[in-house]
């Protein structure tokens, strides 16, 4: 069975490396007097007094604007009905579902100040980094929680659900791939396909930093990475159609390098109508979290800090563990006994050695990419 201790523990190793904001990681303190708070400035729960004081100045603003949340991501379409079920006084904006991490930075610039601009963020850990500029310090209740690896000091931004990158294919259509070199062969021209453009979004290029280390690469060198898309794309086997449930669905993409989770939750959405089957590689594993974080321009500030707070609920945690996801207090909660144990059992296997870039080898990787991707897949 996976441990996220164990991914916590890799990334542990990956965070000593990274440059993250020096700023005081304690709370506000106290419980405010009435009407007292200033929900932008608020950097826990203690600075409205208690849980229920937030709900009333969240739903006291009555909207809150999600970007790039695609509801077949991760189950999000179950946690926003669900955050929406809770709280019907708050109304949900969701723009652009298929936006990627680089987008929803580019969106809250230029929507600054206005009403519909972002409250709230979920990104790759590459655009985070680069974005501390952006967001607000907050650290949810459940902060203990999560694994310091995984977390700004400050709670700039916070790791929230993750996973490994995996093959997801139809085994109607193409042979079951034993190892990555496998999808270079003839019986699966015109099949392979990818999340997005690595040099914009975070699957993508946690796809290629896959096959850099399946092919002899490290998180140091995504060359391999490249070399092996361009030798796909030679193959004829690379296409650049955006996966989706509709594009496996009319066998468009029926193999899908992307994360495990996210392959899951096609097959599931797909069964009966297309099998699908899950697979990550033996040797070495790529693994990665989402982050979320508060904008510092939120227009909804109350809401954005209700939002965090029912994501690292045990409610939202058992959200993602129902989309194939790995939740961040995984086990926290499962020494608590409030994880949903069948579904924490049923993710796939992990491989034996797991790996995760840091914030300079995001960098150099993402570098890399912006210089010699589009050559290599033209």
């Amino acid at each position: 069975m996976f441990s996220t201790r164990t991914l916590a523990t890799t990334l542990a190793a990956a965070a000593l490396a990274l440059s993250l904001a020096a700023c005081s990681g304690s709370a506000a303190g106290g419980t405010p007097a009435a009407g007292a708070v200033d929900a932008a400035t608020a950097t826990s729960l203690t600075a409205f007094g208690d849980l229920t004081a937030l709900e009333d100045a969240a739903q006291a603003e009555g909207a809150l604007n999600v970007i790039a949340l695609p509801r077949d991501w991760a189950n999000y379409g179950a946690v926003l009905d669900a955050f929406a079920k809770k709280y019907p006084g708050i109304a949900i904006t969701e723009a652009s579902p298929d936006g990627s991490s680089a987008e929803e930075i580019q969106a809250a610039d230029n929507l600054k100040g206005q009403d519909t601009a972002p409250d709230v963020f979920d990104l790759g850990l590459a655009v985070a980094l680069s974005s501390t500029d952006r967001f607000a310090p907050y650290q949810v209740a459940t902060w203990a929680d999560i694994p310091d690896a995984l977390k700004e000091a400050s709670g700039l931004y916070t790791g929230d659900y993750g996973g490994y990158m995996a093959v997801g294919y139809d085994p109607d259509v193409v042979p079951a791939p034993k190892k990555l070199d496998d999808l270079l062969g003839s019986q699966y021209k015109g099949k392979v396909a990818i999340n997005g453009d690595p040099t914009q979004a975070g699957a993508a290029f946690a796809a290629v930093g896959m096959a850099a280390v399946q092919n002899g690469g490290t998180v140091d060198d995504f060359q391999p990475g490249v070399d092996f898309f361009a030798k796909l794309n030679t193959a004829g086997n690379f296409v650049k159609i955006d996966p989706t449930p509709a594009t496996i669905a009319s066998g468009e993409t029926p193999v899908v390098l992307d994360w495990d989770y996210l392959n899951v939750g096609y097959g599931t959405k797909l069964k009966g109508e297309r099998n699908w089957k899950v697979v990550v590689f033996p040797g070495t594993g790529y693994a990665g979290y989402y982050n979320q974080a508060v904008s510092k321009d939120a227009p909804h500030p109350a809401a954005a800090r209700l939002w965090q707070e029912f994501l690292y609920s045990d409610e939202g945690q058992n959200l993602w563990l129902a989309g194939g996801a790995r939740p961040v207090r995984a086990e926290a909660m499962a020494e608590a006994g409030t994880i949903d144990s069948a579904l924490f059992d049923a993710l796939p296997a992990a491989p034996a050695e797991t790996v995760v870039p840091t914030e300079d080898q995001s960098a150099t990787g993402a570098a890399l990419l912006g210089e010699k991707w589009a050559a290599a897949v033209r």
